[in-house]
């Protein structure tokens, strides 16, 4: 019995680490796509886009990303910081379910529709 209670205790401790890994390399690369689309804005002095546009939509950041526009660049920096605590919530769907938590599973599905929704709706 103790011996069950120590290695759940150890995996949940492992998973948290991971959670906490993940938050980090995604910040990290957020970050580092943000500056690299900033250095590009001050570089070049331009935008890539005229007066007050700028790419709003999934097709309109890759398409200004194959061309290196930096405002392009920038969104998708601020895309990438968006999805890294939707990842976190993704990652818990699987935790809980590695802890045979059905509730928890379900609750944090919930979580992540919502999310998605807002997301869609927000988009809109």
């Amino acid at each position: 019995m103790s011996n069950n209670v120590e290695q759940t205790k150890q995996e949940m401790d492992q998973i948290e680490l991971l959670i906490g890994k993940i938050l980090r390399v995604g910040v990290a690369v957020a970050g580092t796509v943000m500056f690299v689309g900033l250095v590009a804005f001050f570089i070049t002095g331009t935008s890539g886009y005229s007066g007050q546009n700028w790419p709003t939509s999934f097709h309109a950041i890759f398409a200004g990303l194959a061309s290196f526009k930096p405002f392009a660049v920038m969104m998708l920096g601020l895309f990438l910081l968006i999805l890294t605590p939707v990842l976190r919530v993704v990652v818990s769907i699987f935790a809980f379910a590695k802890e045979n938590d059905k509730l928890y599973v379900w609750i944090t599905i919930g979580v992540l529709a919502i999310l998605v929704i807002a997301m869609i709706i927000g988009h809109q």
